[in-house]
């Protein structure tokens, strides 16, 4: 019996190739038509703002999307070469990239439409889609240079970006719910939150061994801090935090190079 991964291109790898180009597209022109419209007159900014949230970061932050849409331009164009048809990794990923465009462009127009509600399940979806990316990504094989920096890295950077997106969703969701705290003072809410967001991307970096998603994660951090400097421990928290998540991941890279085997010139190796 041949191995799945092994046979032959075939129409259920042009499919796959035609829907993550479809879903990719879709996700620009709906993220754009969202601001430039925008969609039921207010930017997803707009909409953002009318929640008193402490978790959602400062607005230059959000210049991340420019990065996320390059690093999906490349997936997208790698992945759709002829050449890359019957790719075991991408084979692996299968329609899961085309299910993000498709979960995104769901959530930007739930978002607009108000129905807040909703936006939270479709958002931790996006999360769990993007997390089984990243497993299957970081499966243990090794990754040529090409397969880094056009598949593992621009999903590292989305993943870590959804990650505080969710976070900032469901207390957003909560908020336009009424939900008051349970009396609870809404900074230290907003640091519990911010310490569940430490406890997860920790896991991740250490479990996955992904510098970029901590680096994601902690200017993100960065940005809450900025924005709420004059917030009650708010700005402490995420500092704090911030700076956990750069150790651990300088701990990842560190003992990744450590884990290298150095390499011996041609004819030192040539003597022995």
């Amino acid at each position: 019996m041949i191995d799945p991964s092994e046979r032959p291109a075939d129409g259920r790898d042009l499919a796959r190739q035609v829907a993550t180009v479809v879903a990719f597209v879709a996700t620009v022109v709906v993220n754009g038509l969202a601001n430039a419209l925008p969609i039921n007159g207010l930017t997803t900014g707009e909409i953002s703002d009318r929640f008193p949230v402490l978790v959602v970061p400062a607005g230059y932050v959000f210049s991340i999307w420019g990065a996320i849409y390059v690093g999906l331009l490349a997936f997208t164009v790698y992945q759709a070469l002829p050449g890359r048809r019957a790719d075991p990794l991408l084979r692996r990923l299968g329609w899961l990239p085309a299910l993000t465009g498709v979960l995104n462009v769901g959530w930007i127009l739930l978002w607009h439409g108000e129905a807040f509600l909703l936006t939270a399940p479709v958002m931790a979806a996006l999360l769990a889609t993007l997390v089984a990316i990243e497993a299957r990504i970081r499966d243990g094989s090794r990754r040529t240079g090409a397969e880094r920096w056009v598949v593992a890295v621009p999903f590292s950077v989305y993943v870590g970006w959804i990650t505080v997106a969710t976070i900032a969703n469901v207390s957003a969701t909560l908020a336009s719910l009424g939900f008051g705290g349970f009396g609870i003072e809404p900074p230290v809410i907003a640091s519990a939150v911010l310490l569940v967001g430490l406890g997860i991307a920790s896991v991740m970096v250490l479990r996955f061994r992904d510098p970029a998603y901590g680096l994601v994660i902690a200017w993100a951090y960065a940005g809450i801090v900025v924005k709420e400097a004059e917030a009650a421990l708010v700005p402490l928290v995420a500092s704090a935090s911030a700076l956990v998540v750069l150790a651990v991941v300088a701990g990842v890279i560190s003992r990744g190079s450590r884990g290298r085997p150095e390499r011996r010139p041609a004819a030192a190796s040539l003597a022995r």
